[in-house]
């Protein structure tokens, strides 16, 4: 899975969390679970890779600097684009716990988001060090930062209609800015409008700004169908088209994928 698509999903999981919070419904233990393991190894591989492409190659070729040049800015880019699931998830889960009572799943939401965070400075790290990436690429990952930050922030600020989760976006007092800009428009005639326009600039934004490569694709499918069997059964189908195609996309692609997808469609194995 590429990570487009996690941003599709922040999307997705912005515009159906507060059904999930206001409901009431109790994240499943062994989702969120699941959802710790994958990204724990997720956060092991981006540490390894982290460390290689801060080695210079080994090779001088141009073979060796197009390898190298790609694993970078896979690895760069899956890491600053993924920023955006793991920090409006870790939001809906503090607020899902907290109108439960429990702590149940924002302990573990907020421990992957400190290791994505720890991931990001060690990159920028690299970009800022210089030696392992060119000015121009370095420029490029670093346009996509702040546009990553932003997004956060206007997703974060989506939630706040819901709870207050300020505290998970990039810059808590620009998400507070865009919750109220967003809750005036929404009161405006054809304020119904505002989510559908905020999803196309999302996806129009991020659609050809990341290159081809994801180099965890796997694991960014297990993080995936982790979190959307997290919802209610029959919500993500709910969701339209987008809802329908991330069903398809991700039925066979995780380890637990019947599992999850049993919790995920409360249908049991082999009748999805």
């Amino acid at each position: 899975m590429h990570a487009r698509e996690l941003v599709e999903l922040a999307a997705l999981v912005t515009a159906h969390g507060p059904v999930l919070v206001s409901d009431g419904w109790p994240i499943p233990e062994r989702s969120i679970e699941e959802y710790w393991a994958a990204s724990k190894s997720r956060l092991d591989r981006w540490g390894r890779a982290l460390k290689q492409i801060s080695v210079q190659p080994a090779e001088q070729g141009p073979l060796a600097t197009a390898a190298h040049v790609t694993l970078t800015r896979g690895v760069v880019e899956e890491i600053f684009s993924g920023e955006i699931l793991t920090r409006v998830w870790a939001a809906v889960a503090s607020a899902a716990d907290r109108r439960l009572g429990e702590a149940v799943a924002e302990p573990i939401a907020r421990s992957v988001l400190v290791g994505h965070r720890e991931a990001r400075h060690r990159a920028l790290t690299l970009l800022i060090a210089g030696s392992a990436v060119s000015p121009v690429l370095a420029e490029k990952l670093s346009r996509l930062l702040r546009h990553v930050d932003r997004w956060t922030d206007m997703l974060v600020g989506y939630l706040m209609g819901a709870a207050d989760v300020a505290e998970f976006a990039a810059d808590p007092d620009r998400a507070r800015d865009f919750a109220e800009d967003i809750r005036c428009r929404s009161a405006l005639s054809g304020g119904r409008r505002v989510w559908p326009l905020i999803h196309a600039s999302l996806r129009s934004g991020f659609g050809s700004s990341l290159g081809p490569a994801s180099p965890n694709a796997d694991l960014n499918s297990r993080i995936a169908l982790s979190i959307l069997a997290c919802f209610p059964p029959g919500l993500i189908e709910g969701a339209g088209c987008l809802g329908t195609l991330w069903l398809d996309r991700l039925a066979n692609t995780a380890d637990q994928a019947e599992g999850l997808l049993e919790i995920l469609t409360g249908n049991p194995p082999g009748k999805f």
